[in-house]
Order: C-alpha cells, then structure tokens, then sequence
C-alpha cells in the first residue's frame, strides 16, 4: 500500500496516472451500440413521458407537493443550525432503518453535513413518494420508475464523493490521498475483469482456494458430460439410507454454494447424516456452446445423470434437490418424465427459492418487457451467452447500497482492501449462460410465463404440464428473498399436484438457505393452511427457532421411512474420473472465443 508519507508531488503525479489507465479501459468498454442500453434508455425516456403527462394533470397536487418540499428544506437548514445552542431540536428527516451510510457522528454534530444529509434524504424521499402518489400510472410503469429512480437518487448520494462525506474527507487528509490511489489501482483492476458494467469486488479474489477452502466435502467425478460433471461423495457413515440424494445447483452460480467451507456445507451435512450424495457442477458455457437450450439442460443436466446414478448404485429412484433455476429446471424434468411415460425416478423433491409461476417476479420485473428481452435475446446471440458478470452486478442493483454503493465507497474511496468472506468469493465467481438458455428463461419463462399454461412449454416437441407432477415436494422459501420473492414462490408451489410441504425461512435468497443447525441464526415457518392466499398461509403458520434443515430431514425420513438402510456405497476407483471437485467448478471468467490474432500470439 502507497506509503501515508507520500508528496503533493508524488500524489498528483500518481494520480493523473491512474486517471489516464482508466479513461482508456473506459474507452476499451464502452459499447455505444450496445442494443441493450438502447433499448433501456427507450423504455426510460417513454416511461417518463408517461409520468409526466398523468403529472400535468394534477397540477395542484404537484403544487402541494413542492410547496412541501420547499417548506422541509426551510426547516432543515433552520434546525440543522439551532441544534448547536438546542441540542433538544429533533431532526426533519431520518434514515430509513437499516441505512448505515449516515452512522459517522460528522453527519450529525456538524451543522452543514447534517444539512447535507438531511437535504439528500428528503430530495430523495419526495422523488420516490412522487412516482407512487402520481394516480393514472399502471403498475408496470410504476415500477420500473421507482427502481431506476432509486438507482438514480442512490448513485448519486453524498456518502459516494469525498466532497460531501466527512468520513472521507478525514481519511484522505489523513493519509495524504493515499487511499484514493489504493482505491484507484483496485478500480482499475476491477474495471479490467469487469464487462460492461462496473463489477465491484466484494472480497479477495485469492483469500480462498476451491477445492482446498471451499467445495471441499470428499467425493468423486463420476461422470462427465459437456454441460455437467456428476461428483459422487465418500460416505461417513457405516450405513446409507437406500436412496440416494441429486442435488441441482443453479447454472447461473457455482455449485459450491452448498458446499462452502464444512461448518456450513449443505453437501457435508447430508453425508455425515447418511445420505449417497451426487451433484451437479455445470460448465461454465462459452460462445461454442451458444445453442444449448434449456431443453438440453433437461435431458442432459437431469436425466443423463439419473441414469447414471441407477448404473453406479442399483437404485432406479432418488431424493432429488433442486435450487433456483435449478429447482425449476428439476420441476421441469419431472413434468417432462411424466408426459414421455418414463420411469419417475424422483421420488421426492426439494425445492429452494423456486420460481414456478413468473407472473411476479419481483424488482427483477423492471427488465422484463418485449424492447429489453427483444434487446437481450440480440444481445445474447451476437455473443453466444449471457456474461455472468453482467448478471451479477444486475442481482447486485436489487440491494445497491447494500451490494454495491457500499463496496464502491470502501474500495476505491476509502482505499480497504476487501474482506475475505466465504459467501462473497462465490458470489463473485461468476459464471456465463448459454445464449439460446438464457433467451429461453427471459421470454418463455419471465415475459410470456408459460410454464403456468399446460403444454404451452416443450422440451425437445413434448409439451410439459406441472399439473402432473404428483411427487411429494418440500418447498423452501425466504422471507427476504430478493430474486425469488416468497409470496410468488408460494403461488407457483399450487402448480404441482403433489403434496405440498411449504416452508418459509428467515433472511434471505442464500443466507436462508445456508443456516446449518450449529449456527441456529435463523428460524422458519411451517404448517400453515394450504390455501391460495399467501397471507392466510402466513398468519396460520407456526413460527419456529433454528435451522429449517433439521424440520427437512425428518420431512426426508418420512419419505423413506419403508426403506431400511444399506451398506455404505464405497466409490470404486474405476468410475473415478477425477477427484472432487473436478475441473468444471474452476473454470473463470473471461470465457470468450479465441481469435485468429490470439491464436497467433500463443503460438509465437
């Protein structure tokens, strides 16, 4: 790190060199026909069209609004300055709870920092409050004004510029600038293994080693594919339960997110309590791969490596677990297994935050419309996939103070480096979708929401219907899930004519689901009334401390509970294709196509 002593001189010299590496990097991203941002800002400039003629229309409610404003700006500045000889005088405005950008005292005890502060907030607020008391917007229109409007007022906050946020200030006076060259050298190397947009690192990139700190459960490849490796785990235990256990990631994440480090390993956990567990670990896609469909993730993701599950066990059925994506791709598979009166070799499903039904899918609806899909659809196909990273700073702007405002300010203003955090590093392993999957999910799933239609999905000419899975589901959701929210992944649940065990957890789309029992951090419910009406279910439901893991191994029990246990099922050394946790897992981004120029570089 720069040394705290460093001159005027030096600091100015250092910085007009990192601000020149970084203007060229910039011009190395931009994208000035990207169709995607075309197409964001057309549905933008038209959404606010909309909002300002249905303002225009009520002119004296615009008028109150403003006279408002301007009132509580008056108070601020008057309150802000009499607080000096009045400690007593109370604030206009507060953070909303939870907002942790204002914890510096400064932004309270200095009079124009707490204007500051308070000016942003209301400025903010009445912007939000705006849009959602503005009558004649539907409700699409709203919603996506809301979010790129808070986008907007998040972005531009005081806590992000060192002018307007004292914390900053102090720090750069006292280290004489030298956290803003730490943090520029970072948003530079940041900037280089970013796509188009900005992808902030959340943690070391090097603190943690796969297959070594993390994904580190004993197993096997079993089975290889050129979407997926099929990784067997070493029992640890004498005795198995007769079925064995698949479980399906999501393909737009690492698998190792139920198997990070042993004290929160999904993976380890179901070994040590006497489950035959495989796992998926999905190729990471790249442009040669820019036809696989999602069709094909059902019949080569799932089915091939059920196959292979009876051929190395002797066991035609299994426990089946699917997260996501991943849980809907296995409800998919199971629906399809149905319609080609195949043998149904799940015989009980657990789904993870699980999207059936995509009428309302949350804040991630701002980007389903016919221009953007039409504008990602191109997109994907000019590149052979969807880049993960992009995808990953999406997710991130669902939460944006708290998944990325918040990174930015430590990183590059105040020069820290990040923490080394288990969760994070797999958050920003990202991996690619394939073009023709990625399309499949945005319009079939998202926009037109067929998989609610019976047959209106098909899977290689089949039209699939969820109505005739009848296999007992264990249904995981998360109160504060954020990608898949637990109202809709209630609704879709009611697809299935199976027996429903609906279960929502504590927190949110991943801590949620990694709550092992030895940390107990976060309770569930359960047993509420199997009724259409979420909240009815809710309010009826029974509230309970501890890990939902523990109530769904007895919900697995109960399912095997005609099945004595077996020998433990050892891995012979002759269907090992190579140790857990294979070579799939550690493939990195960037992941594009060789030139001819590349090619020639390598071979000189």
């Amino acid at each position: 790190m720069p040394s705290t002593e460093i001159s005027y001189g030096e600091f100015f010299e250092k910085l007009c060199e990192c601000n020149a590496q970084l203007f060229k990097t910039f011009q190395e991203k931009s994208t000035v026909d990207n169709p995607l941002h075309k197409a964001m800002l057309q549905v933008n400039a038209k959404d606010l069209g909309t909002f300002m003629d249905e303002a225009s229309r009520q002119p004296t409610k615009v008028m109150q609004t403003q006279m408002k404003w301007w009132q509580d700006q008056m108070q601020i500045w008057q309150s802000s300055f009499l607080k000096a000889s009045d400690p007593e005088i109370g604030n206009v405005i507060e953070p909303e709870k939870g907002d942790k950008r204002f914890k510096d005292p400064m932004w309270s005890e200095d009079a124009m920092f707490d204007v500051i502060k308070q000016s942003y907030l209301l400025l903010a607020n009445n912007m939000l409050d705006m849009i959602k008391n503005t009558a004649g917007l539907d409700d699409d229109v709203k919603a996506r004004l809301t979010f790129f409007t808070r986008q907007m007022v998040n972005a531009v906050a005081p806590t992000n510029f060192i002018a307007t946020n004292p914390e900053l200030l102090r720090l750069t006076m006292e280290q004489n600038g030298a956290n803003l060259i730490k943090g520029m050298e970072q948003l530079q190397e940041d900037l280089q293994t970013s796509a188009e947009v900005l992808r902030v690192r959340m943690t070391n990139k090097d603190a943690f080693d796969v297959g070594k700190d993390l994904a580190s459960t004993p197993g096997e490849v079993v089975f290889r594919n050129e979407l997926l490796e099929l990784i067997q785990y070493h029992p640890k235990t004498d005795k198995v339960k007769l079925r064995p256990m698949l479980i399906v990631p999501p393909f737009i994440n690492k698998y190792y997110i139920l198997d990070l480090r042993q004290k929160n390993s999904l993976v380890n956990w179901l070994v040590e309590q006497g489950h035959t567990v495989f796992l998926i670990s999905w190729r990471n896609p790249d442009v040669s791969m820019a036809e696989v469909g999602f069709e094909d993730y059902v019949t080569q993701g799932i089915i091939e490596p059920l196959e292979k599950i009876e051929q190395l066990t002797g066991e035609a059925h299994v426990n089946a677990l699917g997260y996501c994506i991943g849980g809907t791709l296995l409800s998919i598979a199971m629906a399809y297994m149905v319609s080609k009166r195949m043998k149904q070799r799940i015989k009980s499903a657990t789904l993870l935050t699980t999207i059936l039904d995509f009428s309302q899918p949350g804040e991630i609806g701002v980007f389903i419309n016919e221009p953007i899909v039409s504008a990602l659809e191109m997109q994907n196909n000019a590149m052979g996939f969807m880049d993960g990273r992009a995808l990953g700073v999406s997710f991130s702007f669902l939460r944006e103070n708290s998944l990325y405002w918040n990174y930015y300010v430590d990183n590059y203003l105040k020069g820290l480096s990040p923490v080394d955090f288990d969760l994070l590093h797999w958050n920003n392993d990202s991996t690619n979708v394939t073009a023709a999957c990625h399309n499949f999910i945005i319009r079939e799933l998202y926009l037109e929401n067929k998989l609610t239609t019976p047959k209106e999905i098909k899977i290689h000419g089949t039209g699939i219907d969820l109505s005739k899975v009848k296999t007992p589901c264990y249904f995981l959701s998360t109160r504060e899930d954020h990608i898949a929210e637990w109202k809709t992944t209630y609704k879709g649940s009611h697809l299935l004519s199976a027996n429903v065990t609906f279960v929502l957890g504590e927190s949110g789309h991943v801590a949620g689901v990694v709550n092992p029992p030895a940390k107990e951090k976060y309770g569930y419910w359960e047993g509420g009334k199997r009724v259409l009406d979420s909240d009815e279910w809710f309010n009826t439901a029974e509230h309970h401390d501890g890990s939902w893991w523990l109530h769904w191994a007895e919900w697995l029990n109960k399912q095997d509970e005609k099945s004595e246990d077996v020998e433990a099922r050892q891995i012979d050394k002759a269907n090992s294709l190579q140790a857990a946790p294979g070579s799939y897992v550690l493939q990195q981004l960037p992941i594009m196509p060789v030139t001819a120029d590349a090619e020639e570089a390598e071979t000189a």
